[in-house]
């Protein structure tokens, strides 16, 4: 699969709806809009995924990049969308404005991560503009405490591995908001309490959140390595720079050469 055959099936798959498509050869990425909104899609991870899934992978960024265009269409009613707003983890460096500057509402987490809100819509979710909170009785507080509680409604469940004495979690229930588990504070307090090394998180992209219970420093290093595959292979990449996580504080690691740095 090459670039350009890649690009192509994506426009042929995303045509109609009066939708244009922008193609910057340089960063190797596809922006598709329509009625004044846009995503911008990375073709080097979307044929990483292809080479692996198959055309599900191209069925599944196709029906997101629909989706999406169609949230973000709509216009927020915040006060009536707090039963649906979820926190959603993305990298320090992700975009905080939109496309016509509009300030998305977000807050920090950690070096490595930031903390952005979204209204659910089902099949998609749009990111929160600062603007929408203007002129109600809506605080960013109120968006917080919606956002976490809802967020613990939803079923967390994982699924693990062994490796060299040490175990990894994975969390991949692909409803959108794995990597936001990260943020379920009980739910890392059990994990915590059944993990018998040092507990260590990644959130390599928006559709995993990886728990390792590091004993040895093979550990580390297997982690290194999982957490980079994750974050190549991700659609949307978030740090591949896993998080040490003591007592309810994470702090991102850097992992080289097998072992552990010294801190």
């Amino acid at each position: 699969m090459t670039t350009q055959k890649m690009k192509e099936r994506l426009e042929t798959e995303l045509s109609g709806n009066g939708r244009t498509f922008g193609y910057d050869r340089e960063k190797d990425t596809l922006k598709v809009t329509e009625s004044g909104h846009s995503i911008t899609l990375s073709i080097p991870q979307i044929i990483a995924n292809w080479e692996e899934n198959g055309d599900v992978a191209v069925d599944k960024i196709s029906y997101y990049v629909r989706e999406g265009l169609l949230a973000s269409q709509q216009k927020i009613d915040i006060r009536a969308s707090l039963p649906n707003v979820y926190p959603v983890i993305r990298a320090t460096s992700f975009p905080r404005e939109t496309k016509d500057g509009k300030v998305l509402l977000r807050e920090e987490h950690t070096a490595e991560t930031a903390i952005f809100y979204v209204v659910d819509v089902g099949a998609s979710y749009r990111f929160i503009e600062e603007e929408s909170l203007q002129n109600t009785d809506v605080m960013l507080d109120d968006v917080r405490l919606a956002a976490f509680a809802n967020l613990r409604t939803r079923p967390t469940t994982s699924k693990k591995d062994s490796v060299s004495g040490n175990d990894y979690y994975f969390v991949r229930t692909n409803d959108g908001y794995d990597a936001s588990r990260i943020l379920n504070e009980p739910f890392l307090e059990e994990m915590r309490a059944q993990i018998e090394g040092e507990m260590v998180l990644a959130v390599p992209h928006q559709d995993v959140l990886i728990i390792a219970d590091i004993r040895n420093n093979t550990g580390y290093d297997v982690l290194a390595h999982m957490t980079m595959q994750f974050f190549a292979d991700g659609l949307a990449p978030i740090t591949s720079l896993p998080l040490v996580y003591n007592d309810g504080k994470l702090e991102p690691i850097f992992i080289m050469a097998k072992n552990r740095p010294k801190e």
